[in-house]
Protein backbone atom coordinates (compact mmCIF):
# COMPACT_ATOMS: atom_id res chain seq x y z
CA UNK A 1 0.00 0.00 0.00
CA UNK A 2 1.25 3.63 -0.94
CA UNK A 3 2.14 5.76 1.78
CA UNK A 4 3.62 3.56 4.31
CA UNK A 5 6.55 5.15 4.79
CA UNK A 6 5.48 8.35 3.04
CA UNK A 7 3.15 8.76 5.72
CA UNK A 8 6.23 9.78 8.58
CA UNK A 9 7.11 12.62 6.67
CA UNK A 10 4.14 13.84 4.76
CA UNK A 11 3.25 16.77 7.46
CA UNK A 12 6.59 17.84 7.46
CA UNK A 13 6.68 18.03 3.31
CA UNK A 14 3.32 19.39 3.09
CA UNK A 15 2.67 23.53 2.84
CA UNK A 16 -0.06 24.17 5.77
CA UNK A 17 -1.17 27.11 3.67
CA UNK A 18 -2.46 24.93 1.09
CA UNK A 19 -4.90 23.59 3.63
CA UNK A 20 -6.16 27.29 4.30
CA UNK A 21 -6.47 27.50 0.40
CA UNK A 22 -8.92 23.93 0.27
CA UNK A 23 -10.61 25.78 3.21
CA UNK A 24 -11.13 28.52 1.68
CA UNK A 25 -12.31 26.78 -1.41
CA UNK A 26 -15.47 25.02 0.63
CA UNK A 27 -16.32 27.64 2.38
CA UNK A 28 -16.37 30.13 -0.47
CA UNK A 29 -19.17 27.90 -1.66
CA UNK A 30 -21.19 26.94 1.51
CA UNK A 31 -20.86 30.11 3.08
CA UNK A 32 -22.49 29.14 6.57
CA UNK A 33 -20.47 25.55 7.29
CA UNK A 34 -22.59 23.61 8.76
CA UNK A 35 -24.47 20.06 7.87
CA UNK A 36 -22.06 16.58 7.45
CA UNK A 37 -19.07 16.67 5.30
CA UNK A 38 -17.19 13.77 3.95
CA UNK A 39 -14.13 14.02 2.99
CA UNK A 40 -12.44 11.75 0.65
CA UNK A 41 -8.91 11.14 0.59
CA UNK A 42 -8.62 12.57 4.24
CA UNK A 43 -4.98 11.62 4.58
CA UNK A 44 -3.02 12.77 7.56
CA UNK A 45 -6.52 14.91 8.76
CA UNK A 46 -5.27 17.97 8.81
CA UNK A 47 -8.08 19.61 6.45
CA UNK A 48 -10.41 17.45 8.24
CA UNK A 49 -9.60 18.91 11.62
CA UNK A 50 -9.86 22.83 9.87
CA UNK A 51 -13.06 22.06 8.42
CA UNK A 52 -14.74 20.54 11.78
CA UNK A 53 -13.51 23.98 13.49
CA UNK A 54 -14.98 25.61 10.94
CA UNK A 55 -18.46 24.40 11.62
CA UNK A 56 -18.78 21.19 9.85
CA UNK A 57 -19.61 18.02 11.02
CA UNK A 58 -16.72 16.00 9.45
CA UNK A 59 -16.17 12.36 8.52
CA UNK A 60 -12.87 11.00 7.15
CA UNK A 61 -12.07 8.37 4.43
CA UNK A 62 -8.82 7.49 3.67
CA UNK A 63 -7.40 3.96 2.20
CA UNK A 64 -4.20 4.21 4.38
CA UNK A 65 -4.40 2.79 7.61
CA UNK A 66 -0.99 4.46 8.57
CA UNK A 67 -2.32 8.21 6.94
CA UNK A 68 -5.53 7.27 9.59
CA UNK A 69 -3.13 6.69 12.72
CA UNK A 70 -2.17 10.57 11.97
CA UNK A 71 -5.12 11.94 11.51
CA UNK A 72 -6.56 10.30 14.56
CA UNK A 73 -3.75 11.92 16.70
CA UNK A 74 -4.41 15.27 14.98
CA UNK A 75 -8.03 14.65 15.83
CA UNK A 76 -7.55 13.60 19.78
CA UNK A 77 -5.15 16.59 20.40
CA UNK A 78 -7.75 19.09 19.01
CA UNK A 79 -10.13 17.98 21.20
CA UNK A 80 -12.46 16.73 17.94
CA UNK A 81 -14.94 14.06 17.07
CA UNK A 82 -14.59 13.29 13.38
CA UNK A 83 -15.56 9.31 12.63
CA UNK A 84 -12.48 8.05 10.63
CA UNK A 85 -13.23 5.16 7.79
CA UNK A 86 -10.34 2.82 6.46
CA UNK A 87 -11.66 2.12 2.91
CA UNK A 88 -11.55 2.26 -1.13
CA UNK A 89 -13.70 5.29 -2.12
CA UNK A 90 -15.11 2.96 -5.47
CA UNK A 91 -16.59 0.59 -2.91
CA UNK A 92 -18.11 3.30 -0.02
CA UNK A 93 -21.59 2.92 0.39
CA UNK A 94 -23.38 4.45 3.42
CA UNK A 95 -27.07 4.49 4.83
CA UNK A 96 -27.14 8.19 5.94
CA UNK A 97 -25.55 10.74 2.88
CA UNK A 98 -23.88 13.39 3.46
CA UNK A 99 -24.65 17.11 2.79
CA UNK A 100 -21.40 17.88 1.03
CA UNK A 101 -18.23 16.01 0.06
CA UNK A 102 -14.86 17.00 -0.65
CA UNK A 103 -11.86 15.58 -2.60
CA UNK A 104 -8.50 17.34 -2.37
CA UNK A 105 -4.87 17.28 -2.91
CA UNK A 106 -5.18 16.21 -6.18
CA UNK A 107 -6.15 12.26 -4.49
CA UNK A 108 -8.16 11.92 -7.50
CA UNK A 109 -5.29 11.30 -9.51
CA UNK A 110 -4.17 8.32 -8.03
CA UNK A 111 -6.98 5.95 -9.60
CA UNK A 112 -5.65 3.73 -11.91
CA UNK A 113 -7.76 4.78 -15.10
CA UNK A 114 -11.21 6.80 -15.73
CA UNK A 115 -13.26 3.50 -15.12
CA UNK A 116 -12.17 3.72 -11.40
CA UNK A 117 -12.39 7.49 -11.57
CA UNK A 118 -16.13 7.28 -12.50
CA UNK A 119 -16.74 4.85 -9.96
CA UNK A 120 -15.84 7.31 -7.77
CA UNK A 121 -17.76 9.87 -9.26
CA UNK A 122 -20.89 7.58 -8.91
CA UNK A 123 -20.51 6.82 -5.36
CA UNK A 124 -20.12 10.10 -4.64
CA UNK A 125 -23.21 10.88 -6.47
CA UNK A 126 -24.55 8.62 -4.11
CA UNK A 127 -23.63 9.53 -0.75
CA UNK A 128 -24.39 12.85 -1.44
CA UNK A 129 -27.95 14.19 -0.38
CA UNK A 130 -29.85 16.35 -3.35
CA UNK A 131 -28.74 19.53 -3.63
CA UNK A 132 -25.23 18.33 -2.07
CA UNK A 133 -21.72 19.36 -3.53
CA UNK A 134 -19.04 17.44 -4.68
CA UNK A 135 -15.74 19.76 -4.51
CA UNK A 136 -12.71 18.12 -5.54
CA UNK A 137 -9.49 18.83 -7.41
CA UNK A 138 -7.01 17.25 -10.51
CA UNK A 139 -3.73 17.88 -11.83
CA UNK A 140 -4.07 19.00 -15.51
CA UNK A 141 -2.08 17.11 -18.42
CA UNK A 142 -0.15 20.23 -18.40
CA UNK A 143 0.95 19.64 -15.09
CA UNK A 144 1.46 15.95 -15.60
CA UNK A 145 3.35 15.97 -19.35
CA UNK A 146 4.89 19.29 -18.72
CA UNK A 147 5.87 20.23 -15.24
CA UNK A 148 6.26 16.55 -13.25
CA UNK A 149 8.70 14.89 -15.55
CA UNK A 150 12.01 15.08 -14.83
CA UNK A 151 11.20 16.72 -11.45
CA UNK A 152 13.77 16.23 -8.37
CA UNK A 153 13.00 16.79 -3.87
CA UNK A 154 15.43 15.66 -1.63
CA UNK A 155 14.60 16.01 1.98
CA UNK A 156 16.53 15.33 5.47
CA UNK A 157 15.17 15.32 8.76
CA UNK A 158 17.39 14.13 11.73
CA UNK A 159 15.62 10.62 11.81
CA UNK A 160 14.95 9.81 7.64
CA UNK A 161 16.18 11.55 4.01
CA UNK A 162 14.53 10.59 0.94
CA UNK A 163 14.91 10.77 -2.73
CA UNK A 164 11.83 12.10 -4.65
CA UNK A 165 12.25 12.26 -8.41
CA UNK A 166 9.09 11.68 -11.45
CA UNK A 167 9.53 10.27 -14.76
CA UNK A 168 6.93 9.99 -17.78
CA UNK A 169 4.06 6.82 -17.01
CA UNK A 170 3.35 4.28 -19.30
CA UNK A 171 0.22 5.68 -20.27
CA UNK A 172 -0.96 8.83 -21.37
CA UNK A 173 -1.32 11.76 -19.14
CA UNK A 174 0.52 9.49 -16.34
CA UNK A 175 3.31 10.24 -14.27
CA UNK A 176 5.44 7.68 -11.58
CA UNK A 177 7.04 9.15 -8.01
CA UNK A 178 10.17 7.31 -6.99
CA UNK A 179 10.85 7.69 -3.56
CA UNK A 180 13.82 6.22 -1.60
CA UNK A 181 13.55 6.93 2.34
CA UNK A 182 17.01 6.40 4.56
CA UNK A 183 15.17 5.78 7.61
CA UNK A 184 17.41 5.39 11.02
CA UNK A 185 17.24 2.12 12.90
CA UNK A 186 17.84 2.34 16.60
CA UNK A 187 18.07 -1.69 16.58
CA UNK A 188 21.07 -1.74 14.25
CA UNK A 189 22.66 1.58 14.61
CA UNK A 190 22.10 2.30 10.92
CA UNK A 191 19.99 3.04 8.39
CA UNK A 192 17.41 0.98 6.65
CA UNK A 193 16.65 1.57 2.95
CA UNK A 194 12.80 1.78 1.96
CA UNK A 195 11.06 2.17 -1.70
CA UNK A 196 8.01 3.12 -2.77
CA UNK A 197 6.56 4.63 -6.31
CA UNK A 198 3.42 6.34 -6.37
CA UNK A 199 1.59 6.05 -9.85
CA UNK A 200 -0.68 8.85 -10.82
CA UNK A 201 -3.03 9.79 -13.83
CA UNK A 202 -5.47 12.61 -14.87
CA UNK A 203 -6.87 13.11 -17.97
CA UNK A 204 -8.10 15.86 -20.47
CA UNK A 205 -11.05 18.56 -18.84
CA UNK A 206 -13.52 17.12 -21.43
CA UNK A 207 -12.81 13.88 -19.80
CA UNK A 208 -13.76 14.85 -16.49
CA UNK A 209 -16.55 16.43 -17.48
CA UNK A 210 -17.94 13.57 -19.28
CA UNK A 211 -17.80 11.18 -16.21
CA UNK A 212 -19.17 13.65 -13.69
CA UNK A 213 -22.36 13.76 -16.46
CA UNK A 214 -22.24 10.04 -16.99
CA UNK A 215 -22.54 9.96 -12.53
CA UNK A 216 -25.51 12.39 -12.67
CA UNK A 217 -24.12 15.77 -10.89
CA UNK A 218 -25.64 18.85 -12.71
CA UNK A 219 -23.95 22.74 -12.55
CA UNK A 220 -20.54 21.72 -12.61
CA UNK A 221 -17.88 24.52 -12.79
CA UNK A 222 -14.56 24.24 -13.14
CA UNK A 223 -11.28 27.46 -12.18
CA UNK A 224 -8.04 27.22 -11.00
CA UNK A 225 -5.65 28.53 -8.43
CA UNK A 226 -8.28 27.52 -5.95
CA UNK A 227 -11.47 28.43 -7.36
CA UNK A 228 -9.48 32.63 -8.18
CA UNK A 229 -9.37 31.81 -11.54
CA UNK A 230 -10.13 30.57 -14.67
CA UNK A 231 -8.64 27.69 -16.81
CA UNK A 232 -5.79 28.28 -19.22
CA UNK A 233 -3.57 26.26 -21.16
CA UNK A 234 -0.93 26.42 -18.14
CA UNK A 235 -3.10 25.12 -15.32
CA UNK A 236 -1.61 22.97 -12.88
CA UNK A 237 -4.51 22.15 -11.28
CA UNK A 238 -8.20 21.80 -11.98
CA UNK A 239 -11.31 22.55 -9.20
CA UNK A 240 -13.99 21.44 -9.81
CA UNK A 241 -17.74 22.30 -8.06
CA UNK A 242 -20.36 19.93 -8.84
CA UNK A 243 -23.96 19.33 -7.21
CA UNK A 244 -26.69 16.89 -7.22
CA UNK A 245 -29.64 18.18 -8.82
CA UNK A 246 -32.29 19.06 -6.06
Amino acid sequence: MIYTTFARVYDRLMDEQLYDEWQNYVTGFISEPKGTLLELACGSGTLAVKLAQAGFQVTGLDLSEEMLALADAKIQAAHLEIPLIQGDARDMVFDDPFDNITCFDDSICYLPDITAVTAVFQRTFAALKPGGLFLFDAHTPYQIDTVFPGYMYNAKFEDLAFMWTSYVGEVPHSIEHDLTFFAWDESIKGYQVLEETHHERTYPLATYLKALEAAGFVDVEVSSDFGKGPVSEHTTRYFFKCRKAD
